[in-house]
């Protein structure tokens, strides 16, 4: 099979993708299943927040066409095995999408984005079956907080929240009080969860997108924590040998050196 003359087209990402599964085509692109690809999909799109974390746009270029790789690869596992097309996907997608947009592609009128979040709550609802949870769709894979902040999103939604978050902020200090009455280990574990829960709560009625921020909080501390590295090996001096008070003392060097 020759190259695709030219690179920027789409199908020539389907065609390449078809000629690595061929039988004659990439052993380890021959051997992949769906189940085999998690991983791979799963680090792909921890690589596009990141590049989107970082604010790179060549970074996220090249990330996102990593991941539409995965997608494609994902497609022509299916059409091989007799399960949907290429077309089938994008079809779905674009009769989901107009359905979900009457006010662009139908007559619906809104005022603004608040109006449209609500239209396309209700607009899911219309498509799911009548005795299924509105929280059934939320993937029970995706990382905690993450899922944490979607199902209480959705709840939200039928009036299931706290009138204000100050509200919330009450609750959370309730359950710090659990947490540090908590008498096992079993129960200071259910204890923490339901402070995780609550924080998850807090950041989504304040707008702040917590996998974003505890992955800033993350990437903060190994700043702060090489900084004190290097001034310690500047120094002739082993981290480990030092006090906690003398670990301490730098570590407040570091978070005004480094932000």
């Amino acid at each position: 099979m020759s190259l695709p003359e030219d690179l920027s087209q789409f199908s020539a990402l389907v065609d390449i993708i078809a000629r690595l599964r061929a039988p004659d085509g990439c052993p380890w692109d021959r051997k992949q299943t769906h189940a085999s690809l998690r991983e791979n999909l799963l680090a792909e799109c921890y690589e596009v927040l990141e590049a989107l974390d970082e604010g790179d746009s060549t970074k996220l270029r090249d990330e996102l066409g990593d991941l539409l790789m995965q997608i494609v690869l994902h497609a022509q596992i299916a059409t091989e095995a007799g399960e949907f097309e290429l077309e089938d996907i994008v079809e779905n997608i674009n009769t989901k999408l107009i359905h979900r947009h009457p006010h662009v592609f139908g007559s619906k009128k809104v005022e603004d984005a608040e109006e449209v979040i609500h239209n396309w709550e209700e607009l899911k609802k219309e498509e799911r079956e009548e005795d299924v949870s509105m929280l059934e769709s939320v993937p029970k894979s995706m990382p905690a907080l993450g899922y944490a902040h979607e199902i209480q999103r959705r709840a939200a939604w039928v009036g299931f929240d706290w009138e204000d978050v100050d509200g919330v902020i009450e609750k959370l200090a309730e359950e710090v009080g659990e947490f540090k009455q908590a008498d096992s280990q079993e129960q200071r574990a259910k204890e923490f969860g339901d402070l995780l829960f609550t924080l998850a709560n807090i950041a989504r009625r304040l707008g702040i997108d917590l996998e974003a921020a505890l992955r800033e909080a993350n990437r903060r501390f190994y700043r702060r924590f090489t900084y004190m590295e290097e001034v310690c090996r500047k120094k002739g001096i082993n981290f480990g040998d030092l006090s906690f008070d003398e670990q301490n003392k730098l570590w407040e060097e570091a978070k005004k050196k480094v932000k």
